[in-house]
């Protein structure tokens, strides 16, 4: 494997910019107009949002991902796409290097809405 180039130095300050906490995926279904979107039911503890997610295509059975803890950007605007809401990002590790994504995720199991960093 070849890694993806590394990005451009940021300040600390634009790193701590970033909103990254700890979600568990409550539920996984189809988004119609979509090839690629899944939509993810995600619980942060005090709240639960739905963040669409590129993984229709990478993975077998995107439904494995219901109840796993994963890592996820909460501080990004919403963005509709194919005819819904996002209200973050799936923080999973693979796809800039073309190899099989996986989740990232706490090594052991941490309260929903635990920020990392």
């Amino acid at each position: 494997m070849q890694p993806a180039p590394l990005k451009d130095f940021i300040s600390f300050e634009d790193f701590e910019k970033l909103d990254i906490r700890v979600g568990t995926i409550l539920t996984v279904s189809e988004v119609a107009k979509s090839n690629k979107l899944m939509k993810l039911t995600v619980d942060f503890g005090d709240h639960t949002r739905s963040i669409l997610a590129g993984i229709k295509q990478e993975r077998e059975n995107p439904k494995e991902l219901e109840n796993k803890q994963a890592l996820f950007v909460v501080n990004l605007p919403e963005k509709k796409m194919a005819g819904e809401i996002s209200q973050g990002m799936l923080f999973d590790i693979g796809y800039a290097d073309k190899v099989k994504p996986c989740l990232a995720m706490p090594e052991t199991p941490v309260p929903n809405g635990t920020r990392a960093g």
